[in-house]
Order: C-alpha cells, then structure tokens, then sequence
C-alpha cells in the first residue's frame, strides 16, 4: 500500500500539492488523472524520492521512498534517452544498473512494440523513442511501476501498442501501476482505482467501477462533473 498523508509540495510561490492525503491498494492499476499543472508529476517525483515534501508523510509498504527505490520503476514524461546510444546500449545500461532486469522480458516487449536493438535513438520517430522509454523501463520486473503522461503526443496507433503493452505485462495482485494522464478516455478501461488532482488538491477519488454505478457516467464524464462544481 502506498499512502500519502497530509502532504504539501511548494516550489517558490508555487503550490504544487496542497495537504493531500491519498491511499494507494496494492496489485492495481491506479489512475491519477487532472489537468496540465494539477500536481499529478510532482505526487509521482514525490513517490520516487525525486523530490521531497514540504510537509506530510509518504510510506511504501511501510517505508520511506528512498528505502525501496530498487522496487520502484518510472516512466517520466519528459524524454530521457541518450540520443547516441542504440536500443541494445541503452538495455544494456539499464540492465547493469537494476538487478530485477529481465532479459526474456527484454526480447518478448521488442518484438511485440516491432523496435529493432541496433535503432540508434537519435534517427527513430518520437512514437519510437515513446516505445523504446517504455521497453526499457517495462523491461524491469519492478513491484511499483509509476509513468507520467506516457500517451502525451503520440499517435493513436502507438497509443493502442502501449495501452496493450502494459495489460498484457500487467501482474494483477503483485505490481502496483500509477498512470497520470489527461487523457483519461484512453485509459479508462484499464485502471482499478481513480484519483482526481486540481491545483494540488484531491477533488474526487474512489475504485473506479464503484464510482462509475453511482454516477451513472464514465471517468472523463465525472472529472469534468467534480471540476465544473470545483471552479
């Protein structure tokens, strides 16, 4: 279980997450789903360790961040990868870096995201380089895997590979899945768990079909309900 109690994230005037407190289950698919600047990147850096908070307390499975920074895989938004390297050199680097590295896995996502190991980074399109971020870190057989924004600006066909790269790879019960997105129609299918962020602060959270009966409405439905009363 991951939880999040009291927390508040500032940089400078800025507030970034405002006293939220959240709990995560464990062995779900999570979507934490808000707006451009809702706080969503911040609550995954904050989860990694990247960042730490102002105020508030985080705890994995009873711990502190930094003490299982091993179990914990991250798909950031922004693009990472050495343009210099091929795919296989930059497997290779992750490989010497994270013990839980799986090389079966490795070969299985290659063919099934169609990228060849002697693509060199620097020439491959930006739905490529979207695939590779995410072989490399799906490569890993990480017990929390946490991905900001992984359908930001892409096609919907490579939408479509990642969307069936992470159900087919999906260990129900034993990984812990965060996604935060924007996009919620794409991914509403896939999550267990939903959790609205505006201006660094929950607005609506609960299991997703739950959420949806008593609605009577879908989740991108229901976000732009919570956040039409919130304005």
């Amino acid at each position: 279980m991951i939880e999040l109690k009291n927390v508040s994230k500032r940089f400078g005037r800025t507030v970034a997450l405002d006293n939220v407190s959240i709990i995560i289950p464990k062995g779900k698919i999570t979507g934490l789903f808000g707006p451009n600047g809702a706080g969503k990147s911040t609550t995954l850096k904050l989860l990694m360790g990247l960042n730490r908070p102002d105020n508030g307390e985080i705890s994995i499975t009873g711990l502190k961040p930094a003490e299982c920074k091993e179990r914990m895989a991250f798909l950031p938004e922004i693009d990472h990868l050495y343009g210099w390297m091929t795919i296989a050199r930059a497997a290779a680097f992750m490989r010497a870096f994270y013990a839980d590295w799986d090389d079966a896995k490795y070969i299985e996502l290659l063919k099934f995201l169609r990228l060849e190991e002697d693509m060199k980074i620097a020439r491959i399109s930006k739905g490529q380089r979207t695939k590779t971020k995410l072989l490399l870190t799906a490569s890993r057989r990480a017990d929390y895997l946490f991905m900001d924004e992984p359908l930001s600006g892409i096609d919907l066909l490579t939408r479509e590979e990642i969307i069936h790269t992470l159900v087919k790879d999906y260990r129900e019960g034993e990984q812990t899945i965060i996604i935060s997105t924007h996009e919620i129609a794409e991914v509403e299918s896939l999550v267990d768990e939903v959790i609205f962020l505006d201006h660094g602060q929950v607005k609506l959270q609960g299991n997703a079909d739950e959420l949806r009966e008593r609605q009577g409405m879908s989740l991108v439905d229901i976000m732009k309900e919570a956040f039409r009363h919130a304005s």
